[in-house]
């Protein structure tokens, strides 16, 4: 199969968490297809490490941020800007989590760290985006969520609440801002072939286990997905808005 080409050339996009994993495939393809792209994460040598392997250059930038910092989010936003001159594309792509047990043994501070970095970094980075997309009049967001969002998944818990409570603030989001042509969509992953996820896939047995309930009967590449998100960022998709695709190979159909 040939190049898919998703018209995006010169758009504007700001990547959070592109450093790696999904969020820098995602800066790949949106490279690939002539965008301009900022991204963002919370080590400086994971974005260098990121500029070097995207080779992006003036196109590109990288800005180091911590989503769940307000601060921080300001200073992203205002760079983006200052150097592409606007913002046509927010991709909310930061996720973040960490062992927790049951829930009834969770403790606060974990509790706190996931919510505060997967939903409360979303709703903060989409604010930002949603008021300057506003004063131009069109954009869209576009968030990564997951099918831990859909199911309760042992230890990813509340990983999976936060990330549900992401696709309701999209419902929420796409319904406010749909008058100022403003499209707000979301995309559930299942387990993809990420450093994040690499503690399941690469056990053989977990890998083994996950793969017999997906029809397709793989797990996913960081590509599948980056691909849908081209598409919900591209003028093919401006009748889309207020909903979450998966992207599970067909496992959440079973």
């Amino acid at each position: 199969m040939g190049k898919l080409w998703y018209g995006l050339e010169d758009r504007v996009f700001v990547v959070t968490g592109g450093s790696r994993g999904i969020g820098l495939e995602i800066a790949r393809e949106l490279l690939d297809q002539k965008a301009m792209v900022v991204i963002c994460g919370r080590k400086q040598e994971n974005l260098d490490a990121a500029k070097e392997e995207l080779r992006g250059g003036d196109a590109l930038l990288a800005v180091p941020a911590h989503v769940a910092k307000e601060e921080d989010i300001e200073r992203l936003f205002d760079s983006a800007v200052e150097k592409f001159g606007r913002i046509d594309v927010l991709v909310n792509n930061v996720g973040m989590n960490l062992p927790a047990g049951g829930l009834v043994d969770t403790e606060t501070g974990t509790w706190r760290k996931i919510i505060e970095s997967n939903l409360t970094g979303t709703f903060m980075c989409s604010r930002k985006a949603g008021k300057i997309m506003r004063n131009q009049k069109g954009g869209k967001i576009v968030s990564i969520t997951s099918v831990a969002a859909h199911k309760a998944s042992p230890g990813l818990n509340v990983y999976g609440i936060a990330k549900a409570g992401i696709e309701m603030m999209t419902k929420n989001l796409s319904a406010e801002l749909a008058s100022d042509n403003i499209q707000v969509n979301a995309v559930a992953p299942g387990m993809v072939r990420t450093d994040f996820s690499k503690p399941f896939w690469s056990n053989q047995e977990v890998h083994d286990m996950v793969v017999k309930d997906i029809p397709m009967g793989r797990i996913a590449e960081p590509e599948d997905v980056a691909r849908v998100v081209l598409f919900l960022a591209s003028d093919g998709a401006s009748f889309v808005t207020g909903q979450t695709i998966l992207v599970d190979g067909g496992a959440m159909a079973l």
